[in-house]
């Protein structure tokens, strides 16, 4: 991918000519996803907001399990929000990481389920609550 900077804190993603719609997959070769899918699965640049890292999981290694934590990366001089995944032989990625992005957007739009939660079991200890069905 080639990433340009088009305005301050804008990063914009582009594939090279030479492999525009390409995608290699293992075991298959060389697919074109637009001759596959059609025009509507492909793009051919897109805003760049968030950085995912996926590793391989490291059971010594200490991972954010309620997603409170937010770590950043600068990429040109834009700051962007950085996913770390940890995963495993088998995981469907193309899920996880479309739950990431769509968990992202709803972070943006003010939702975040992992403060909701925290807020909730803060208020449950207060009380003094001891059922959490």
């Amino acid at each position: 991918v080639e990433i340009r900077q088009e305005d301050e804190g804008v990063l914009v993603g582009s594939a090279p000519e030479l492999i525009e719609h390409l995608l290699e997959i293992r075991g298959l070769g060389i697919i074109n996803m637009m001759t596959l899918f059609g025009a509507g699965a492909v793009r051919t640049h897109k805003r760049i907001s968030l950085v995912i890292d996926l590793e391989l999981w490291d059971p010594n290694k200490q991972y954010d399990r309620l997603g409170l934590e937010e770590e950043k990366v600068k990429i040109l001089d834009t700051e962007l929000t950085k996913l770390t995944i940890p995963v495993r032989p088998g995981r469907n990625l193309a899920v996880i990481v479309e739950v990431a992005a769509m968990n992202f957007r709803l972070k943006r739009m003010g939702v975040n389920a992992a403060e909701e939660f925290s807020a909730r079991l803060t208020d449950a200890i207060e009380d003094g609550e001891h059922d959490y069905e």
